[in-house]
């Protein structure tokens, strides 16, 4: 019997549901860091980028990432955001990001656990709203970074003033997480996670299950590709799948992030109404135990 087709119509609740905190949100999401430039640095549309916020409401999305550093000359994801959807839906959960910091050039800085206060005021006043649903500290480099416990406790004081509603983390390690742990509740942690991931980060992913924390990959089309985008070429794997479905290899990738555990969640960033559809349909996609067997591979065999 042939694999069954999903339609480019399919709504993100098809994918199932995960809690964050007290907010339930659909576990395909939609992440805007193209909302302001394509891969290749040159600006998007403005009203394209109302029209892919709106039809991801329309699509059934309910958690949209997004932080104050995503801008570009011309454009901000936060106020697109707002201009596209306030007055927002009772049940949208806006996730943000806190740590790193641009100014009016693009020049890039770090905060101090004093700054945060002001970045996080930032992104209340450029998206609207009086607090903000969930906040993740950014780590800058999780390879090489220290302990997390000054950043990540001034959040948990501004969470205490009622700013902020629930906390996460970015791009951090299993002992950020402990240490973060042992300050205030952690909803999330987001992490660079796709096809071929190393064997470490599979785990912290198991970790966070285990815990009841929701795990949030980002990069999981665009993989090795990073902030470029996804390679023009895709491993013979994912592409075998892909074509015994008839689905892309995004939908591929997303499909098998997924399937890793309920309680991993998609924020595929497009700026493409039709790419977006893709995206939320592929929470549909349901991948064999042969296809998920083929797809498990360490990082060096990824294309």
């Amino acid at each position: 019997m042939p694999p069954e087709k999903i339609s480019p119509t399919t709504a993100a609740s098809a994918a199932g549901t995960w809690s964050l905190g007290d907010l339930t949100v659909n576990r395909i999401g939609y992440g805007t860091m193209r909302l302001t430039e394509n891969a290749d640095g040159t600006p998007l549309d403005r009203d394209r980028a109302l029209t892919v916020l709106r039809r991801a409401l329309e699509l059934g999305v309910n958690h949209i990432d997004t932080a104050a550093f995503y801008f570009s000359p011309l454009r901000s994801a936060n106020e697109l955001i707002n201009r596209a959807l306030a007055p927002y839906p009772d049940d949208l959960v806006i996730t943000t990001k806190v740590g790193p910091g641009r100014d009016t050039w693009g020049a890039w800085h770090w905060a101090t656990p004093e700054q945060l206060r002001g970045q996080v005021e930032e992104n209340l006043r450029q998206l609207g709203r009086d607090h903000l649903d969930v906040v993740n500290l950014r780590v800058p480099r999780k390879e090489t970074s220290g302990s997390i416990a000054a950043h990540f406790g001034a959040l948990a004081e501004l969470r205490e003033a009622g700013l902020i509603r629930h906390l996460g983390i970015s791009n951090a390690r299993p002992d950020h997480l402990a240490e973060a742990l042992a300050i205030a509740p952690v909803v999330c942690v987001q992490n660079a996670y796709a096809v071929g991931a190393p064997r470490e980060e599979h785990e912290f992913l198991d970790a966070c299950g285990a815990r009841g924390i929701a795990y949030v990959p980002f990069f999981a089309i665009a993989g090795a590709g990073r902030e470029t985008g996804a390679a023009s070429t895709d491993n013979e794997r994912v592409l075998s799948v892909a074509h015994a479905h008839g689905v892309t290899a995004a939908q591929v990738r997303l499909a098998w992030t997924l399937n890793r555990g309920p309680h991993v969640l998609a924020i595929p960033g497009t700026g493409n109404p039709d790419h977006l559809a893709d995206n939320v349909a592929a929470g549909a996609l349901r991948l064999t135990a042969d296809e998920l067997s083929l797809l498990e591979a360490p990082a060096d065999d990824e294309a």
